[in-house]
């Protein structure tokens, strides 16, 4: 090549690089930037800021720091030490309406998770993608909690104790669901054995493997494969694998959701029916007003408008009611538990009934194995 014909080509570069530059620069601002997978992030329950889990601290303009760690992308990120801060704690508050943003998954420490600790103490190993989930889809509170308040108060099953109060699970604890007694999420009573890890098929494993990552919508397409029943999410409701009658009402064909639902309700039951008769201080549960045990103060059983209020939450706690309360949130509070890990939930629920039933009448309920 002559030096011509070199140079007239690097002049020629120089100038189409020139023009180029000066195009990116003219439409910089015309043009999106294109973030995958936003259309449906934005979609899902993580990026409703309107909501109560990141609209609560609206307020205070601030997300109190012992909640940031799933309520706000910074908290989180806090949290697990992806800003350089120590692993397992929150040092601060952390900004509202962040929601849980696309890098509170993505970062340089979620890439490498190899296993997650859970509030009971347990440690599951976990190299799967789905750690970074069961981070904060575990509750705050444990069978472990349980006992340790019962310790402290140091009083027989059936003593009321100032020292004891409901301990709330928190909420969409599935992964303490799922992993059953190898995270010690439910209260396991002493003497009996529950499943560990709910283990679907080789082809749901992870949380991802059924919700979709980012909208975290289930597709109910994908479990018709295996039950050809399935057309909506509805259906789920009615699959059961495991046989017999587990609510005792003389069907054991119903869904395993209904079964659950079924021992629920038996708990509520006896819950309430011990309360009345064995505490002298009648009970009532709502599920959507904090703190959900109130005192049932003109005994209809239910929880009236009135009683709906923090100063009137239930205070004559047993060891023995206050341990099936933690069961009857821990179920309640995860409305995929019959998906999660069913078993798991039935044997909680009739461990729980069962225990009150040794001081006030309940049906002669079916523990799975």
């Amino acid at each position: 090549m002559t030096p011509c014909r070199s140079t007239y080509l690097v002049a020629l570069l120089a100038l189409s690089f020139a023009a180029l530059l000066a195009s990116d620069l003219a439409t910089a601002e015309e043009r999106k930037i294109e973030i995958p997978f936003y259309d449906a992030w934005l979609s899902s329950p993580h990026a409703d800021f309107t909501s109560e889990p990141f609209a609560h601290w609206n307020d205070d303009g601030a997300v109190d720091q012992r909640c940031a760690a799933c309520h706000s992308t910074t908290g989180h990120l806090d949290f697990i030490g992806a800003d350089g801060s120590a692993v397992g704690s929150v040092e601060k508050t952390a900004p509202i309406e962040e929601g849980v943003a696309c890098v509170a998954c993505h970062n340089k420490v979620t890439g490498q998770m190899t296993a997650v600790t859970f509030p009971s103490g347990m440690v599951v190993a976990r190299e799967e993608a789905d750690a970074r989930c069961m981070d904060c889809h575990q509750g705050r509170e444990s069978g472990a909690s349980i006992n340790a308040m019962i310790a402290k108060a140091g009083v027989g099953d059936d003593t009321v104790d100032a020292a004891l109060k409901f301990l709330n699970v928190h909420y969409a604890a599935a992964a303490a669901s799922r992993f059953g007694s190898e995270a010690g999420g439910g209260y396991e009573y002493a003497g009996e054995d529950y499943l560990g890890f709910y283990f679907h098929d080789d082809y749901a494993t992870q949380c991802n493997d059924c919700h979709n990552p980012h909208t975290t919508k289930v597709e109910p397409l994908f479990c018709a494969e295996c039950h050809e029943e399935v057309t909506s999410i509805d259906d789920f409701a009615f699959i059961r694998s495991s046989t017999g009658d587990f609510d005792a009402d003389g069907d054991s064909n119903e869904g395993i959701k209904q079964e659950i639902e079924g021992l629920h309700a038996i708990l509520y039951a006896a819950m309430q029916t011990y309360s009345e008769k064995i505490v002298n201080a009648p009970l009532a549960y709502d599920g959507h007003a904090y703190p959900y045990f109130f005192a049932d103060t003109n005994g209809n059983g239910q929880v009236d408008e009135d009683e709906a209020v923090r100063a009137n939450g239930y205070q004559q706690w047993t060891p023995r009611l206050a341990r099936a309360a933690y069961n009857y949130q821990f179920a309640a509070k995860d409305p995929g538990g019959y998906t999660h890990n069913p078993q798991y939930m039935l044997q909680l629920l009739n461990d729980s009934v069962q225990n009150l039933g040794e001081k006030v009448p309940v049906p002669a309920t079916v523990r799975p194995d």
